[in-house]
């Protein structure tokens, strides 16, 4: 779950990137508050994506697509952006889980199978 997540943070720190001139142009935004706003939540996706090992690390970026999701309504054309990081980032979490749920079925039952093997 957590390298979905990692590689899905790191896309969204690409578009979020690319939203500063589209925030600028379209929205009519200043260039500084488009680029604090936007490239802070695309430098933080980049530091959250390098540290997904870590729990709370996960957490801050659930949080992370909740901020992505409500400024994105400040430009025209960018809500959709982010809702669908959101939906890709619920699917994410929910396939990686099931992932890994089967990962850990199948070392148990290889550690298993590789004891009774030994008698």
């Amino acid at each position: 779950m957590r390298t979905i997540c990692a590689v899905l943070l790191v896309f969204e720190a690409i578009v979020l990137g690319l939203a500063i001139p589209v925030a600028i142009q379209l929205g009519g935004l200043s260039p500084g508050f488009a680029g604090g706003v936007w490239g802070g939540l695309a430098l933080a996706a980049l530091v959250l994506a390098a540290l997904q090992r870590m729990r709370w690390a996960f957490y801050l970026a659930c949080v992370l697509q909740v901020a992505m999701v409500v400024s994105s309504f400040a430009v025209p054309g960018l809500p959709f952006a982010g809702l669908v990081f959101a939906a890709l980032w619920i699917a994410g979490v929910v396939l990686g889980r099931r992932t890994d749920a089967m990962k850990a079925e199948y070392e148990r039952a290889r550690a298993e199978y590789e004891a009774s093997q030994d008698v």
